[in-house]
C-alpha cells in the first residue's frame, strides 16, 4: 500500500476516535510537503475544523499526536497554519529502499486490461517531416511508452494524408519539370525529393499568378485560373476517377516519400504498429455518412450536401459531404476511427495533433456519438502547442521549413562539437564518439521538447539543449554515466550490494529515498494526464538531487562498510530510475560520457 493511502486510512481512524465522526477517505487531502518545511507528507486540516469545533492549529496538533501514538512509522510532526507536516522514521525509509531494491520492475504497473490506440505523426506525402512533426512524434511515442508502463495495452498508429490537391501539386510540378529524375539518380532522400517539387509548384504558381495580374486580372481570379492550378485540379479529378496514368505517378512518388519517412522514423527512434492511409478510407467515410443520414443522425440541404447539427452540443452545423458528393477531412476520419475499433477494440483513442485542430476533434467525437458507435466517448484529442526556433515561426510553402532530418543533423553536429571540447575526448575512439554524439544529440532534442507541458507553445534552442549544467537531457545522461563510473571503480565484492547492511541515514540520503519512492506515482500521473513532462521534470529533480549528494558524500570512501552499502544502493536505484524514465521518453543512456 502507498504511504499516502496508509496515512489516509490512519487519518480516517483518528478522526473517528477523536471526534466520534465517520468521514470518507476522499475528504482527506494529502500533498508532498514543500521543500522549505520539515516532513515528507502534509495533511490538509481545514476539512476537519468543523468536526473538531477547534481552530486549525489545535485540530492539527490533536490529529498529529493521535497519528504518532497510533503508528510507529511517524517519527514527528509539525504544524504550519492549517497544514500538518509528517516526518517518517528512518526504519520506515530503509525498508522502502529495500523494497525498491528488491523490485525487478519498479515503476511498472500490473496489467489493467484497458486498451489504448495512440495516433501520432500524420504527415502529408508531399514534403518531409518538419520540426512540428518532431514534437508530435516524440510526444506520441513517449505517451505510448508511459501508458504501457502504467499497465495498459497500447497500439501505436500513424495516419498518412496521401491524397488531395496538395499531393497533386507535387505531382504536377514533377510532371512539368522533373525530366524523369528520381531520388536515386539525384542522391536526394525520397521525401525531400518530392518536397522539392511541392516548393517548385508554389514558385511556378506565384509566377503565373503574377503574370495574370499584370494583365489586369484580379488576384483571386488569377489564382483559380492559372494553368498550373488548373492542371493540379484536373489531376485530382483524374485520380478520383481512377485514371491509370495518374495513379501510377501517385504510387511512384508516394513510395519515394514513404521510404524517406522510414529513414526519418529510424533516426528519431520511433515506430508504429500500423499505418492508415487516407486514400483507403475516404470512400468508406462517404458510405458511413449516407448511413447516418438514413438513420436521421445527419440532414441533407437542398444543394445535396450533408450536414450534422451540433448546436445542442454547443457547436454549430458541420458539413460532412459537399454538394458534389466529395468528402471533407472529417469524412475519412470517421471511417478510420471505425476501422481502428474493428482492429483493436480500444477503450480510448488518443489523437496527438496540434491545438489548431481542437474544433475538428470535438466535431469528430460528437459525430461518432451521434452514430452511436461503442468507442465514441473514448475519443481524446491530445493537443499540443506549436514549436518555434529563435529565428521565428516556421513556414512551409516557401520552402523555409526546418525539416526533421536537418534538425537531427544539427543536433548531432552540436553534440560532436561539445564532445570535441571535452577533457575526456581522448578517452573515446572515433566510433565511440560517433555513437555518443548521436545519443547526446537526440537526448538533447527529445528532452528539451518533452520536458515542456504539451499544451504550451515552446521555443526550441538547439545550443541551450546541450548544456551539461542545466535542465537538459545530456545532464541527466551524464548523471547516469557518472553512477556507472562509480560502480566500475568499486571492487567486484563491493559491487554486490547488500540490502541487509543498512544503517542510519543522512538527511539528503533520506531525501533521495523519498524521491525514489515517488516514481511509480509519477508514472501514474504522467499516464493519467498524457504528459511526458511529468517524467522529464521528475528525473531532472532526481538527477539534480543525486549530484548534490555525490559532491559531499563519498561511496567508495564511506566512513563505514554499512554506509558504503547504503549509498551504493541509493546510487544504483537512482540510476535504475533515471534509465527507466529516460527510456519512457525514448532516450537511450550511455554507460560512459
Amino acid at each position: 500500500m502507498k504511504l499516502e493511502e496508509q496515512v489516509k486510512q490512519l487519518v480516517v481512524e483518528v478522526v473517528q476516535e477523536l471526534y466520534a465522526q465517520t468521514i470518507d477517505d476522499a475528504v482527506v487531502k494529502i500533498d508532498k510537503t514543500p521543500s522549505e518545511f520539515q516532513g515528507e507528507l502534509t495533511v490538509v486540516i481545514f476539512p476537519f475544523v468543523k468536526i473538531s469545533s477547534k481552530n486549525p492549529e489545535l485540530t492539527a496538533n490533536e490529529i498529529g499526536q493521535a497519528l504518532q501514538n497510533k503508528t510507529e512509522i511517524i517519527e514527528s510532526f509539525n504544524v504550519v497554519k492549517g497544514f500538518l507536516n509528517l516526518s517518517f522514521t528512518e526504519i520506515y525509509w530503509l525498508n522502502v529502499l529495500k523494497q525498491i531494491a528488491g523490485s525487478t520492475n519498479f515503476g511498472e504497473k500490473p496489467a489493467t486490461g484497458k486498451k489504448y490506440v495512440v495516433e501520432y505523426c500524420g504527415p502529408n506525402t508531399n514534403k518531409p517531416l518538419h520540426l512540428g512533426h518532431v514534437r508530435n512524434v516524440l510526444l506520441g511515442y513517449s505517451v505510448a511508452n508511459i501508458l504501457m508502463a502504467a499497465g495498459h495495452e497500447v497500439h501505436k498508429v500513424n495516419i498518412l494524408n496521401d491524397r488531395g490537391i496538395a499531393i497533386c501539386k507535387s505531382m504536377v510540378a514533377y510532371k512539368r519539370i522533373g525530366n524523369g529524375e528520381t531520388p536515386t539518380s539525384t542522391g536526394i532522400k525520397g521525401d525531400h525529393f518530392v518536397g522539392k517539387y511541392y516548393v517548385e509548384y508554389q514558385r511556378i504558381f506565384e509566377q503565373e499568378v503574377g503574370l495574370l495580374e499584370m494583365s489586369n486580372i484580379g488576384k483571386e481570379e488569377a489564382e483559380k485560373t492559372c494553368s498550373i492550378y488548373l492542371e493540379a485540379s484536373e489531376m485530382l479529378r483524374r485520380w478520383e476517377s481512377g485514371d491509370a496514368e495518374v495513379l501510377a505517378l501517385w504510387h511512384m512518388m508516394n513510395n519515394w516519400v514513404y521510404a524517406g519517412f522510414e529513414e526519418s522514423y529510424k533516426k528519431i527512434g520511433i515506430d508504429f504498429e500500423k499505418d492508415y492511409k487516407e486514400s483507403e478510407y475516404y470512400l468508406k467515410g462517404k458510405d458511413i455518412v449516407y448511413e447516418g443520414l438514413a438513420k436521421n443522425a445527419f440532414y441533407k440541404k437542398e444543394d445535396g450536401s450533408i450536414w450534422v447539427d451540433l448546436t445542442n452540443e454547443g457547436l454549430d452545423h458541420k458539413v460532412l459531404l459537399r454538394a458534389d458528393g466529395t468528402s471533407v477531412y472529417i469524412t475519412q476520419d470517421i471511417a478510420v476511427a471505425i476501422a481502428r475499433y474493428a482492429d483493436f477494440k480500444m477503450d480510448t483513442s488518443i489523437y496527438v495533433v496540434a491545438n489548431e485542430q481542437d474544433y475538428h476533434f470535438k466535431v469528430l467525437k460528437m459525430v461518432l456519438q451521434k452514430l452511436k458507435v461503442p468507442f465514441a466517448d473514448g475519443i481524446y484529442h491530445l493537443n499540443y502547442g506549436m514549436v518555434d526556433l529563435p529565428e521565428g515561426k516556421m513556414k512551409s510553402r516557401e520552402g523555409t521549413v526546418v525539416d526533421a532530418d536537418e534538425l537531427i543533423a544539427e543536433m548531432q553536429t552540436e553534440s560532436r562539437e561539445f564532445l570535441a571540447d571535452s577533457e575526456k575526448s581522448s578517452e573515446f575512439s572515433e566510433e565511440e564518439k560517433n555513437i555518443l554524439a548521436d545519443q547526446i544529440g537526440l537526448a538533447a532534442l527529445k528532452y528539451f521538447i518533452l520536458k515542456v507541458d504539451p499544451k504550451k507553445r515552446m521555443l526550441f534552442n538547439p545550443k541551450e539543449s546541450i548544456d551539461l549544467q542545466g535542465n537538459t537531457g545530456p545532464f541527466i545522461q551524464y548523471t547516469y554515466a557518472r553512477i556507472q563510473s562509480i560502480f566500475r571503480k568499486l571492487k567486484e565484492e563491493e559491487f554486490q550490494i547488500s540490502i541487509n547492511k543498512f544503517e542510519s541515514i543522512d538527511p539528503i540520503e533520506k531525501e533521495l529515498i523519498v524521491l525514489l519512492n515517488q516514481y511509480p506515482t509519477i508514472v501514474e500521473i504522467a499516464a493519467d494526464t498524457y504528459s511526458p513532462a511529468e517524467i522529464g521534470n521528475y528525473i531532472y529533480a532526481l538527477a539534480k538531487k543525486f549530484n548534490t549528494f555525490y559532491f559531499d558524500h563519498s561511496i567508495a570512501k564511506a566512513e563505514t562498510e554499512a554506509k558504503k552499502h547504503l549509498r551504493a544502493n541509493i546510487a544504483f536505484n537512482v540510476s535504475r530510475v533515471i534509465k527507466h524514465g529516460l527510456n519512457l521518453l525514448g532516450i537511450s543512456v550511455p554507460e560512459r560520457m
